[in-house]
């Protein structure tokens, strides 16, 4: 499988046991523990995976800002956090890196 594909998928996994953590309550609650959990250790692994062919600090940095961008948008509509100027400024710029990194 092509490596920007496992990293990215790892990325999406990263952003699910983010949002697990939320719905573990400090893994007081047995099923979204284990969830977040799975999604976690799933997530290093593709993230291991891909590093086997991506350098290493542009794996992590995709892995991250997936991650990051994934949990902010979600969150929204989740968790209903607010959207302003400076949070979709911030989502972009994440984004713009992300891309610079792929093309670099």
């Amino acid at each position: 499988m092509n490596p920007w594909a496992i990293v990215a998928i790892a990325g999406l996994l990263e952003t699910g046991w983010a949002l697990g953590l939320k719905y573990s309550d400090g893994f007081t609650r047995l099923w979204p523990s284990v969830a977040t959990l799975v999604m976690a250790v799933a997530s290093f692994w593709l993230l291991s995976l891909a590093m086997k062919s991506l350098p290493v600090g542009t794996a992590y940095a995709v892995w991250v800002g997936i991650g990051a961008i994934g949990t902010a948008i979600a969150a929204v509509f989740l968790f209903q956090e607010p959207v302003n100027v400076m949070r979709v400024a911030g989502v972009l710029l994440i984004l713009a890196g992300i891309i610079s990194l792929k093309f670099a």
